[in-house]
Protein backbone atom coordinates (compact mmCIF):
# COMPACT_ATOMS: atom_id res chain seq x y z
CA UNK A 1 0.00 0.00 0.00
CA UNK A 2 1.22 3.79 -0.66
CA UNK A 3 -0.13 6.18 1.64
CA UNK A 4 -0.18 9.21 -0.23
CA UNK A 5 0.55 9.05 -4.24
CA UNK A 6 1.41 12.12 -6.54
CA UNK A 7 3.13 12.25 -9.82
CA UNK A 8 4.52 9.12 -9.76
CA UNK A 9 6.12 10.64 -5.78
CA UNK A 10 5.47 8.36 -2.52
CA UNK A 11 5.61 10.56 0.22
CA UNK A 12 5.12 8.64 3.65
CA UNK A 13 6.37 5.02 2.50
CA UNK A 14 4.86 1.38 1.56
CA UNK A 15 2.71 -0.42 3.85
CA UNK A 16 2.07 -4.60 3.86
CA UNK A 17 0.69 -7.32 5.56
CA UNK A 18 1.42 -10.62 5.12
CA UNK A 19 0.61 -13.98 7.24
CA UNK A 20 3.15 -16.55 5.41
CA UNK A 21 6.64 -15.89 6.41
CA UNK A 22 8.41 -16.47 3.37
CA UNK A 23 6.47 -13.86 1.10
CA UNK A 24 6.98 -11.61 4.45
CA UNK A 25 10.86 -12.17 4.39
CA UNK A 26 10.48 -11.66 0.53
CA UNK A 27 8.29 -8.64 0.77
CA UNK A 28 11.16 -6.76 3.25
CA UNK A 29 13.93 -8.08 0.76
CA UNK A 30 12.06 -6.51 -2.56
CA UNK A 31 12.09 -3.44 -0.50
CA UNK A 32 15.76 -3.47 -0.25
CA UNK A 33 16.41 -3.96 -3.94
CA UNK A 34 14.24 -1.37 -4.99
CA UNK A 35 16.76 0.91 -3.09
CA UNK A 36 13.74 1.84 -0.17
CA UNK A 37 15.00 2.77 2.40
CA UNK A 38 13.97 1.14 6.09
CA UNK A 39 12.34 3.93 7.37
CA UNK A 40 9.89 4.56 4.01
CA UNK A 41 8.18 0.80 4.41
CA UNK A 42 6.36 -1.26 7.29
CA UNK A 43 5.56 -4.32 5.91
CA UNK A 44 4.23 -6.33 9.32
CA UNK A 45 3.73 -10.12 9.54
CA UNK A 46 -0.21 -11.21 10.88
CA UNK A 47 -3.64 -12.29 9.78
CA UNK A 48 -5.10 -9.28 7.43
CA UNK A 49 -8.50 -10.43 7.64
CA UNK A 50 -8.49 -10.89 11.31
CA UNK A 51 -5.86 -8.84 12.60
CA UNK A 52 -5.22 -6.08 10.26
CA UNK A 53 -1.82 -3.67 11.74
CA UNK A 54 -2.27 -1.06 9.71
CA UNK A 55 -5.36 1.24 11.30
CA UNK A 56 -3.19 3.74 12.85
CA UNK A 57 -1.80 4.62 9.62
CA UNK A 58 -4.84 4.30 6.27
CA UNK A 59 -6.36 5.77 4.27
CA UNK A 60 -4.41 4.65 1.45
CA UNK A 61 -4.09 6.03 -2.27
CA UNK A 62 -2.81 3.29 -3.99
CA UNK A 63 -3.69 -0.25 -3.02
CA UNK A 64 -2.54 -3.42 -4.58
CA UNK A 65 -2.69 -7.12 -3.61
CA UNK A 66 -2.64 -10.03 -4.55
CA UNK A 67 -4.58 -12.47 -2.33
CA UNK A 68 -4.83 -16.75 -2.46
CA UNK A 69 -7.65 -17.32 -4.60
CA UNK A 70 -10.73 -18.76 -2.33
CA UNK A 71 -9.31 -19.63 0.81
CA UNK A 72 -11.06 -20.68 3.74
CA UNK A 73 -11.18 -18.06 6.74
CA UNK A 74 -13.53 -18.01 9.69
CA UNK A 75 -16.62 -15.67 8.59
CA UNK A 76 -19.68 -15.95 10.21
CA UNK A 77 -18.04 -18.60 12.67
CA UNK A 78 -16.52 -15.07 14.22
CA UNK A 79 -20.05 -13.68 14.69
CA UNK A 80 -18.09 -10.60 15.83
CA UNK A 81 -16.99 -9.61 12.60
CA UNK A 82 -20.23 -8.43 10.97
CA UNK A 83 -19.50 -5.96 13.35
CA UNK A 84 -16.21 -4.88 11.63
CA UNK A 85 -15.91 -1.29 10.04
CA UNK A 86 -14.35 -3.17 6.96
CA UNK A 87 -17.11 -5.81 6.39
CA UNK A 88 -20.65 -4.08 8.16
CA UNK A 89 -21.13 -1.76 5.23
CA UNK A 90 -22.10 -5.12 2.89
CA UNK A 91 -24.61 -6.33 5.31
CA UNK A 92 -23.03 -9.78 4.82
CA UNK A 93 -19.72 -11.69 5.35
CA UNK A 94 -17.60 -13.08 2.43
CA UNK A 95 -18.57 -17.38 2.70
CA UNK A 96 -16.14 -19.46 4.87
CA UNK A 97 -15.16 -21.50 2.00
CA UNK A 98 -13.88 -17.99 -0.08
CA UNK A 99 -12.46 -15.14 1.60
CA UNK A 100 -12.15 -13.52 -1.49
CA UNK A 101 -14.66 -10.47 -0.74
CA UNK A 102 -13.19 -10.53 2.61
CA UNK A 103 -9.57 -9.38 1.68
CA UNK A 104 -11.78 -7.08 -1.42
CA UNK A 105 -13.82 -5.18 1.51
CA UNK A 106 -10.66 -4.81 3.52
CA UNK A 107 -9.21 -3.20 0.96
CA UNK A 108 -11.99 -0.78 0.20
CA UNK A 109 -11.89 0.19 3.68
CA UNK A 110 -8.39 1.06 3.68
CA UNK A 111 -8.56 3.22 0.52
CA UNK A 112 -8.39 6.87 0.67
CA UNK A 113 -11.41 9.29 -1.41
CA UNK A 114 -9.23 9.91 -3.79
CA UNK A 115 -7.42 6.60 -4.24
CA UNK A 116 -7.62 3.58 -6.55
CA UNK A 117 -7.28 -0.07 -5.49
CA UNK A 118 -6.20 -3.08 -8.07
CA UNK A 119 -6.89 -6.96 -6.93
CA UNK A 120 -5.96 -10.01 -8.51
CA UNK A 121 -8.92 -12.44 -8.35
CA UNK A 122 -10.01 -15.43 -9.13
CA UNK A 123 -12.68 -15.05 -11.91
CA UNK A 124 -15.40 -17.39 -10.14
CA UNK A 125 -15.85 -14.36 -7.54
CA UNK A 126 -17.80 -12.22 -10.36
CA UNK A 127 -20.35 -14.45 -10.66
CA UNK A 128 -21.02 -16.89 -7.80
CA UNK A 129 -24.22 -16.30 -5.57
CA UNK A 130 -25.11 -16.76 -1.99
CA UNK A 131 -23.11 -13.85 0.28
CA UNK A 132 -20.67 -12.65 -2.83
CA UNK A 133 -23.34 -11.75 -5.05
CA UNK A 134 -24.75 -9.55 -1.92
CA UNK A 135 -21.60 -8.23 -1.86
CA UNK A 136 -20.63 -7.92 -5.38
CA UNK A 137 -24.27 -6.23 -5.71
CA UNK A 138 -23.44 -3.70 -2.47
CA UNK A 139 -20.48 -2.69 -4.57
CA UNK A 140 -21.93 -2.15 -7.27
CA UNK A 141 -24.79 -0.13 -6.30
CA UNK A 142 -22.56 2.25 -4.20
CA UNK A 143 -20.27 2.74 -7.57
CA UNK A 144 -16.73 1.31 -6.33
CA UNK A 145 -15.87 -0.79 -9.38
CA UNK A 146 -14.33 1.31 -11.89
CA UNK A 147 -13.05 -1.87 -13.96
CA UNK A 148 -12.42 -5.55 -14.25
CA UNK A 149 -9.64 -6.54 -16.46
CA UNK A 150 -9.29 -10.13 -17.77
CA UNK A 151 -5.59 -11.54 -17.93
CA UNK A 152 -3.91 -14.16 -19.87
CA UNK A 153 -4.00 -17.22 -18.77
CA UNK A 154 -0.68 -19.18 -16.98
CA UNK A 155 0.73 -15.42 -15.82
CA UNK A 156 1.70 -16.62 -12.66
CA UNK A 157 4.00 -19.43 -11.32
CA UNK A 158 2.36 -22.48 -10.05
CA UNK A 159 -1.16 -21.91 -11.01
CA UNK A 160 -1.90 -21.79 -15.41
CA UNK A 161 -5.24 -20.04 -14.18
CA UNK A 162 -6.57 -16.98 -16.00
CA UNK A 163 -6.82 -14.55 -13.40
CA UNK A 164 -8.61 -11.24 -13.40
CA UNK A 165 -7.76 -7.39 -12.11
CA UNK A 166 -10.36 -5.62 -9.94
CA UNK A 167 -10.18 -2.33 -9.86
CA UNK A 168 -11.58 0.05 -7.01
CA UNK A 169 -12.42 3.74 -6.74
CA UNK A 170 -14.48 5.68 -3.95
CA UNK A 171 -14.50 9.06 -6.82
CA UNK A 172 -16.01 7.82 -9.36
CA UNK A 173 -18.39 10.13 -11.90
CA UNK A 174 -20.26 7.95 -14.06
CA UNK A 175 -22.23 5.01 -13.13
CA UNK A 176 -20.06 2.73 -15.31
CA UNK A 177 -17.40 0.19 -15.72
CA UNK A 178 -14.97 -0.90 -17.64
CA UNK A 179 -14.39 -4.30 -18.79
CA UNK A 180 -11.04 -5.15 -20.43
CA UNK A 181 -10.11 -9.08 -21.80
CA UNK A 182 -6.63 -8.67 -22.07
CA UNK A 183 -6.64 -12.93 -22.24
CA UNK A 184 -4.22 -12.35 -25.95
CA UNK A 185 -2.12 -9.60 -24.13
CA UNK A 186 0.68 -11.62 -23.59
CA UNK A 187 4.10 -13.48 -25.13
CA UNK A 188 4.08 -17.36 -24.66
CA UNK A 189 7.47 -18.34 -23.52
CA UNK A 190 8.77 -21.45 -22.53
CA UNK A 191 6.73 -22.10 -18.88
CA UNK A 192 4.59 -19.06 -18.47
CA UNK A 193 2.91 -16.12 -20.29
CA UNK A 194 4.20 -13.19 -19.82
CA UNK A 195 2.79 -9.24 -20.42
CA UNK A 196 5.72 -7.44 -22.51
CA UNK A 197 5.59 -3.97 -22.11
CA UNK A 198 3.21 -3.06 -24.99
CA UNK A 199 0.71 -5.82 -23.78
CA UNK A 200 1.15 -3.33 -20.72
CA UNK A 201 0.84 -0.45 -22.96
CA UNK A 202 -2.24 -1.73 -24.31
CA UNK A 203 -4.39 -2.63 -21.41
CA UNK A 204 -3.16 1.18 -19.72
CA UNK A 205 -4.38 3.48 -22.40
CA UNK A 206 -7.71 1.50 -22.52
CA UNK A 207 -7.77 2.18 -19.03
CA UNK A 208 -7.48 6.06 -19.54
CA UNK A 209 -9.13 6.67 -22.29
CA UNK A 210 -12.17 4.16 -22.55
CA UNK A 211 -12.86 4.47 -25.99
CA UNK A 212 -14.21 1.16 -26.30
CA UNK A 213 -12.59 -1.79 -28.86
CA UNK A 214 -13.71 -4.41 -30.80
CA UNK A 215 -13.35 -7.34 -28.60
CA UNK A 216 -11.66 -5.98 -26.19
CA UNK A 217 -13.27 -3.39 -24.46
CA UNK A 218 -16.61 -2.09 -23.18
CA UNK A 219 -17.55 0.69 -21.28
CA UNK A 220 -21.22 -0.85 -19.46
CA UNK A 221 -23.94 1.31 -17.94
CA UNK A 222 -25.00 0.02 -14.08
CA UNK A 223 -28.23 -0.87 -15.68
CA UNK A 224 -27.01 -3.29 -18.04
CA UNK A 225 -25.10 -4.92 -14.94
CA UNK A 226 -28.32 -5.03 -13.01
CA UNK A 227 -29.98 -6.71 -16.04
CA UNK A 228 -27.20 -9.61 -16.02
CA UNK A 229 -27.82 -10.40 -12.50
CA UNK A 230 -25.09 -7.93 -11.33
CA UNK A 231 -22.54 -10.65 -13.28
CA UNK A 232 -19.10 -8.63 -13.53
CA UNK A 233 -17.59 -11.89 -16.15
CA UNK A 234 -15.77 -10.00 -18.76
CA UNK A 235 -17.07 -12.25 -20.92
CA UNK A 236 -20.68 -11.36 -20.37
CA UNK A 237 -19.67 -8.03 -21.95
CA UNK A 238 -16.94 -8.17 -24.10
CA UNK A 239 -17.62 -10.60 -27.05
CA UNK A 240 -14.67 -13.18 -27.93
CA UNK A 241 -13.62 -12.52 -31.63
CA UNK A 242 -14.38 -15.70 -33.78
CA UNK A 243 -11.27 -16.52 -35.12
CA UNK A 244 -12.63 -19.57 -37.19
CA UNK A 245 -11.81 -19.41 -41.06
CA UNK A 246 -15.02 -18.21 -42.48
CA UNK A 247 -16.14 -20.51 -45.39
CA UNK A 248 -18.34 -19.73 -48.16
CA UNK A 249 -20.86 -21.97 -48.45
CA UNK A 250 -21.49 -21.23 -52.41
CA UNK A 251 -17.36 -22.41 -53.02
CA UNK A 252 -17.82 -25.56 -50.46
CA UNK A 253 -21.27 -26.73 -52.27
CA UNK A 254 -18.94 -26.37 -55.66
CA UNK A 255 -16.03 -28.22 -54.41
CA UNK A 256 -18.85 -31.44 -53.25
CA UNK A 257 -20.31 -31.98 -56.97
CA UNK A 258 -16.60 -31.49 -58.07
CA UNK A 259 -15.76 -34.65 -55.98
CA UNK A 260 -19.11 -36.27 -56.37
CA UNK A 261 -18.31 -36.13 -60.04
CA UNK A 262 -14.87 -37.21 -59.86
CA UNK A 263 -15.90 -40.04 -57.59
CA UNK A 264 -18.85 -41.27 -60.02
CA UNK A 265 -16.45 -41.24 -62.67
CA UNK A 266 -13.84 -43.48 -60.39
CA UNK A 267 -16.87 -45.92 -59.62
CA UNK A 268 -17.66 -46.27 -63.30
CA UNK A 269 -13.85 -47.26 -64.62
CA UNK A 270 -13.63 -49.89 -61.56
CA UNK A 271 -17.25 -51.24 -62.52
CA UNK A 272 -15.69 -51.45 -66.44
CA UNK A 273 -12.07 -53.08 -64.71
CA UNK A 274 -14.33 -55.53 -62.52
CA UNK A 275 -16.72 -56.30 -65.74
CA UNK A 276 -13.80 -56.97 -68.26
CA UNK A 277 -12.21 -59.39 -65.37
CA UNK A 278 -15.77 -61.00 -65.42
CA UNK A 279 -16.06 -62.25 -69.11
CA UNK A 280 -12.43 -63.77 -69.17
Amino acid sequence: MKKQFDEHIIDEGFFGQEINMTNFNLARMNMFLHNVNYNNFSIKRGDTLISPLHRDEKPFDAIVSNPPYSIKWVGDADPTLINDERFAPAGKLAPKSYADYAFIMHSLSYLSSKGRAAIVCFPGIFYRKGAEKTIRQYLIENNFIDCVIQLPENLFFGTSIATCILVMAKNKTENKILFIDASKEFKKETNNNILEEKNISAIVEEFRNRTEKEYFSRYVDRAEIVENDYNLSVSTYVEKEDTREVIDIKVLNKEIEETVKKIDKLRASINEIVKELEDE
